[in-house]
């Protein structure tokens, strides 16, 4: 076994995994985003003390890892309050698209942590959320190769 990421912490050898990678990108949240985040912290924190007292090297060393990531996620995390201004694009506005073949689809721009396309809601660096921003209704915007039209925002 290789010994390139083992080190001694309170008399036993664990494997140290490579940190996960964290956005180039502002860590703009929403209120439910730093919720998340924090929810996160704090299960990792329970599953790593778990893992430490069943002595788990393997689970010690990938909660300590995601401990890391979430622990900077939540320090670096900058909380965008919703605009009250719901007549152009911006973070956190649920926007309701058509698409050239006609199928309509209803996102939430949100930070990059808390998107899930397949529950609605899509980061803010998205190129999709990139070309909508500062748009109003009925503005018709080139996303890839197809034109969306903007539907409502809320």
């Amino acid at each position: 076994m290789s010994r390139a990421f083992v080190r001694e912490q309170d008399g036993a050898e664990l494997e140290e995994l490579p940190d996960r990678l964290i956005s180039e990108h502002p860590n703009l949240v929403t209120a439910e985003g730093l919720a998340q985040i924090e929810a996160e912290v704090e299960r990792l924190t329970a599953a790593h003390a778990a893992a430490r007292a069943s002595e788990d090297r393997a689970q010690i060393a990938a909660t300590a890892r995601d401990l890391r990531y979430w622990s900077a996620r939540r320090q670096t995390a900058e909380v965008v309050r919703r605009a009250g201004d719901a007549g152009e694009v911006h973070f956190g506005s649920t926007v309701t698209i058509e698409r050239a073949d006609g199928r309509r689809q209803t996102f939430r721009i949100v930070g990059e942590d808390e998107a899930n396309p397949s529950k609605g809601s899509v980061p803010y660096v998205s190129p999709l959320a990139r070309a909508l921003s500062g748009k109003t209704v009925g503005d018709v915007v080139r996303v890839g190769s197809d034109e969306v039209e903007i539907l409502e925002i809320v």
